[in-house]
């Protein structure tokens, strides 16, 4: 992890142009023009987010997931800012007390969990878990009987795999009941890869409160945790509907907050926007009008999000040898994008309108946080695990 110097008094997000500067500098400190791929993390707009979130949902704790994307540096801010964390295994866990969390920012949010993984819950005191099973339960019981749990319920309208249908929940509950185990609340999910399902959060509400209801019907103790879970997107989105459908459906079906925890799980939401990726240009075929390049990363490394989304993808071309780095004013050509791999599936743009680039110049990735790095491979010998990450810090006067 390569850091700016200095230490930051009140941190705001850098200017496109400054962002392009950072990057400028890094290339031109490695001396050379050929180089590895890198991230830049910008650390002043993780803080922004983070108190967009706080201000827009208040009310509802962020645990950050942690699958989304691990990097340490982000994490420890994360941590910093005060936020708990969703791990889905050991090493999630590992990764996230090694910077000092208290173990009971931890919700361990992997309903099917490997034996040794809930003994070591137990172990170092990660006292949270999500179920949505009779054998989960079985499992919790004889290695972490002291562990909390929520249900995880199933949303009829999405296509997510988890969660406990609904003629399932009152057998599950009666289970955990004699097993003396205690369930203090109800997670759901309703987010995919286009962001969360608005449609789906009134149904899931009312799932819950009536979970919430059943509980109480079978003789267990009050839940005071409902987990509304992630699939939440940055942006105007965010602000202008998630949020508010979110506080609607609240105040709808849990309007007496009073005693209730209310957490969220949002993974992208945080990663994706503090993230940028440079790529440097390693190879060139001209075919008539078409240009085709080849990068040093691509879909089988840190880029596989591209397989899915490429519509989004925010590309800005920085060439070494021009006056205007970022090629402004020059002709573009339809141009192919290839990652390094012999993988023939590692095409990363198609139809992308780019200036006449050279081998040694770059191409710039914004938005690249969110299921990069944490899906990438290391196929072909070309390790996704080594790319490093340069933390951007913008000092306010």
């Amino acid at each position: 992890m390569s850091e700016a110097l200095g230490q930051p008094r009140e941190e705001s997000p850098l200017s496109k142009d400054e962002l392009i500067a950072f990057i400028q500098s890094i290339i031109l400190n490695e001396n050379q023009q050929e180089m590895e791929p890198f991230y830049v993390l910008d650390s002043g707009v993780v803080k922004n987010l983070f108190h967009t979130w706080t201000r827009e949902l208040p009310m509802v704790q962020p645990f950050y997931a942690v699958k989304c994307n691990p990097n340490p540096a982000f994490l420890k801010q994360l941590a910093a800012l005060g936020t708990g964390f969703n791990c889905a295994s050991r090493a999630e866990i590992e990764s996230v007390l090694s910077l000092g969390v208290s173990p009971d920012r931890i919700i361990f949010a992997n309903t099917c969990k490997p034996e040794s993984y809930i003994k070591y819950a137990a172990k170092v005191g990660v006292n949270l878990a999500t179920f949505e099973s009779q054998n989960e339960v079985e499992k919790i019981k004889k290695w972490h009987p002291n562990c909390s749990l929520l249900i995880r319920i199933k949303v009829p309208q999405t296509n997510i795999r988890f969660g406990a249908l609904p003629d399932e929940v009152m057998p599950l509950l009666q289970a955990s009941k004699a097993a003396n185990l205690q369930v203090v609340g109800v997670s759901f999910h309703i987010g995919d890869r286009s962001g969360i399902n608005l449609n789906a959060l009134e149904d899931a509400m009312a799932s819950a409160k009536t979970t919430f209801e059943t509980a109480i019907q079978l003789g267990m103790p009050k839940m005071h945790i409902l987990n509304i879970g992630g699939g939440f997107k940055s942006g105007p989105k965010f602000t202008d509907e998630a949020a508010s459908t979110v506080k609607v459906a609240l105040q709808k079906y849990f309007p007496n907050q009073v005693g209730l925890t209310i957490m969220g799980e949002p993974g992208r939401f945080f990663a994706q926007e503090p993230f940028t990726l440079a790529t440097n240009v390693i190879g060139k075929r001209v075919r008539g009008e078409i240009r085709e390049y080849w990068i040093n990363d691509g879909v089988s490394g840190s880029m596989k999000i591209l397989q899915y989304d490429r519509d989004n993808v925010i590309c800005i071309p920085l060439l070494v040898n021009e006056k205007y780095p970022t090629s402004k004013g020059l002709k573009t050509y339809d141009s192919t994008v290839f990652g390094p791999t012999c993988a023939a599936a590692d095409t990363v743009l198609e139809g992308f309108q780019l200036p006449d680039l050279q081998v040694g110049d770059w191409l710039v990735f914004h938005n690249m946080g969110a299921y990069t790095s944490s899906l990438g491979s290391d196929f072909n010998g070309f390790k996704t695990s080594a790319i490093p990450t340069f933390l951007a810090h913008h000092l306010d006067n």
